[in-house]
C-alpha cells in the first residue's frame, strides 16, 4: 500500500463504528459524505493526491530508510536540513490546491517528535518507548495512515497545575499488564474527523506530581469510548446550503473537541508513561516542528489571497493604480518574510544525533511563528481594501440565481467587461471565505501555542548578558571580552542540552 490514493483514504474512513462524531448536536455516520465535513475530508485527500500528481510528486514523497521504500513525505522522519526544507515547501504548495488547511501537519509533527523524544530516551536507558515507536512508524509508514496529532488539553484555569484539576488534562487512570485507560479532552484538534489515528502527546512540562499527565500514545480513532464534538467557524452554516460560491463545498478544514471517556490503549501503543522530566523537552520539541511549518501553509494561503486581491483590483479596473501596486507589494513582502523565516528554521536546523534526528533551528521556527502572529492580519487587510466593501455585503448566490434578480446583479455589480458578474462574486467569496478563515487567522495566532509562547521560546533561546558584553566592549566600558565561536548571541534549549548530553 505505501503510497495511498486519495481515493484510498477516503474509501478507509467511510464507514466508523465505535467512535461517536457530532456536528451541530447531531451524530454524524459517514464523514466523507456531511456537507459540513465533506469539504475537510477533500482537503485532507489532497495530501494524498499530491504524491501522485506530476507538480508535486517530488515533494510529496521521500525514502524511509525503516522500511525502505518510498513514502508519503507527511509519514516522513526528517533526515536532513533538506528534508525539513521540503516540507515547508510541500506546506506552500499544498494550499495552492486546498486554499485551506489540509490537517496532516500536526499528526506529521507529532510522528518526528516523539522519534526525536523516545530517541533520546533510549540513549539514557529508557528503550522500550524507541522501539515501540520504530514499530508503530513503520505501520503508519506501510499504510499511510491518516493521523491527526492532539497536543491541546482544555487547560480550565491557567494558574493551576495538572493535578490540581485533573478534570482539565488528559491523565491515565489505570496501568495494567496489557495497557493503560485514560481519561480527558484535548481541545481544538485540527482534522480530527477525517483522520484514521490519534497521536496523543502531553501539553506542557510537568513536575513530579503530574506524573499521570505524562503520557504519549496513538490510538485508532475508531476506539470504544472516544466521542468528537466538531467546532463551529466562521460562516460554516454556508457549507449546509449546497451552494457552489458562498460556502466551500470544494475543500476547508475543521477542528473539534475529543472526549476520551476511559478508554484503553494497549501498552506496544505507548510511547510516553510518567515520564515527567521529559514532558516539557516532547513539548518544544513539537511546537518547533510545528511553528517552522507554518511559514509554508500560511505563506500558501497568502498567494491565494495576493492572486484573489490582484484579480479583484483587474475586474474594476484599478490594478496600475500606485497606490494598489503598493499594497500588492506589501503583501508580498509580508509573505515571503513567513516562508523566508521557515526555510531558514529548516536550513539552520539542529542535528540531534548521530544517524539523522533532525529538528529544526528553536529561534527561526519561533521568529516564523510570531511573524505568522502578525503578517497574516495585515495580508488580510490589505486585501480588503484592495477588494472594496463588498467582502462584506456581496449578494448570496442564491440571489444570483434568482431569475427576478439577476438581471439587476449582473447590471449593477458590472466591473471590466473581461469578467462576468459571477467572476466577481465567486474571487469575492474566495478572499473572504479564505482570508477571513480559521485557518488563515485564528489559527495564526493561536495554532502551535499562543504568541506569548513564542515569545517565551525567544527569551529563553536569545543571549541578552551576551549581546550586552558585545555592546560594553564595543563602548569601552569594558577592555576585553571572550567572544563565542557562534556568530548568533543564543543560549541553548533544554532539548539541545539534553542530547549534547548523551
Amino acid at each position: 500500500m505505501v503510497l495511498r490514493t486519495g481515493e484510498e483514504y477516503v474509501n478507509a474512513i467511510r464507514h466508523r463504528n465505535k467512535v461517536e462524531i457530532y456536528v451541530m448536536g447531531k451524530e454524524v455516520k459517514d464523514v466523507t459524505e456531511h456537507p459540513f465535513l465533506k469539504p475537510s475530508v477533500l482537503a485532507f485527500k489532497a495530501t494524498y493526491d499530491a504524491a501522485h500528481e506530476e507538480d508535486s510528486e517530488s515533494l510529496a514523497r521521500a525514502w524511509s530508510s525503516f522500511i525502505n521504500e518510498e513514502v508519503n513525505r507527511f509519514t516522513h522522519i526528517h533526515r536532513s536540513p533538506e528534508d525539513l526544507a521540503a516540507k515547508v515547501k510541500l506546506l506552500r504548495k499544498i494550499s495552492h490546491k486546498t486554499g485551506a488547511c489540509f490537517q496532516r501537519c500536526v499528526g506529521w509533527d507529532a510522528l518526528n517528535a516523539i522519534y526525536v523524544t523516545s530517541r533520546l530516551m533510549a540513549e539514557r536507558g529508557k528503550k522500550e518507548y524507541y522501539e515501540r515507536f520504530v514499530e508503530y512508524l513503520k505501520y503508519v509508514q506501510k499504510n499511510d495512515v491518516a493521523l491527526a496529532g492532539a497536543m491541546t488539553d482544555v487547560k480550565g484555569i491557567r494558574t493551576l497545575r495538572p493535578h490540581e484539576q485533573p478534570h482539565a488534562y488528559l491523565r491515565v487512570t489505570q496501568v495494567t499488564k496489557d495497557g493503560i485507560y485514560v481519561s480527558g479532552a484535548k481541545a481544538n484538534i485540527t482534522g480530527i474527523g477525517a483522520a484514521e489515528e490519534i497521536v496523543v502527546m502531553p501539553t506542557r512540562a510537568m513536575s513530579e506530581k503530574d506524573m499521570d499527565f505524562a503520557v504519549a500514545f496513538s490510538i485508532p480513532l475508531d476506539t470504544e469510548g472516544i466521542k468528537v464534538i466538531i467546532g463551529r467557524q466562521v460562516n460554516d452554516g454556508r457549507r449546509l446550503e449546497e451552494g457552489e460560491i458562498d460556502g466551500l463545498p470544494y475543500r476547508t478544514n475543521h477542528e473539534g473537541l475529543v472526549i476520551f471517556d476511559n478508554v484503553f490503549v494497549p501498552m506496544e501503543r505507548v510511547f510516553m508513561l510518567g515520564d515527567w522530566q521529559m514532558s516539557g523537552i516532547l513539548v518544544e520539541i513539537f511546537s518547533s516542528y510545528h511553528r517552522q511549518g507554518y511559514g509554508g501553509c500560511k505563506s500558501g494561503l497568502g498567494d491565494v489571497i495576493i492572486g484573489a486581491a490582484y484579480n479583484l483590483a483587474k475586474q474594476i479596473g484599478v490594478e496600475k493604480a500606485p497606490h494598489i501596486q503598493n499594497k500588492l507589494n506589501e503583501m508580498v513582502l509580508l509573505n515571503e518574510n513567513m516562508y523566508g523565516s521557515g526555510i531558514a528554521a529548516s536550513l539552520d536546523a539542529v542535528k540531534l544525533c548521530e544517524d539523522g534526528c533532525w529538528w529544526v533551528n528553536p529561534m527561526f521556527a519561533n521568529v516564523t511563528k510570531q511573524l505568522v502572529t502578525r503578517f497574516p492580519y495585515e495580508i488580510t487587510k490589505f486585501s480588503t481594501d484592495i477588494a472594496g466593501g463588498i467582502i462584506g455585503t456581496a449578494p448570496s448566490e442564491w440571489d444570483l440565481k434568482n431569475p427576478k434578480l439577476k438581471p439587476y446583479i449582473e447590471k449593477y455589480l458590472q466591473g471590466m467587461m473581461d469578467y462576468s458578474t459571477e467572476d466577481r462574486l465567486r474571487m469575492v467569496r474566495l478572499l473572504e471565505n479564505v482570508g477571513f478563515s480559521v485557518a488563515f487567522l485564528i489559527e495564526s495566532v493561536h495554532g502551535a501555542g499562543s504568541p506569548e509562547a513564542q515569545r517565551i521560546a525567544i527569551n529563553r533561546v536569545y543571549d541578552y548578558e551576551y549581546a550586552e558584553k558585545i555592546a560594553k566592549y564595543l563602548s569601552q566600558i569594558e577592555k576585553r571580552i571572550d567572544f563565542k565561536e557562534n556568530a548568533e548571541p543564543w543560549r541553548k534549549t533544554d532539548t539541545e542540552k539534553i542530547a549534547s548530553s548523551g
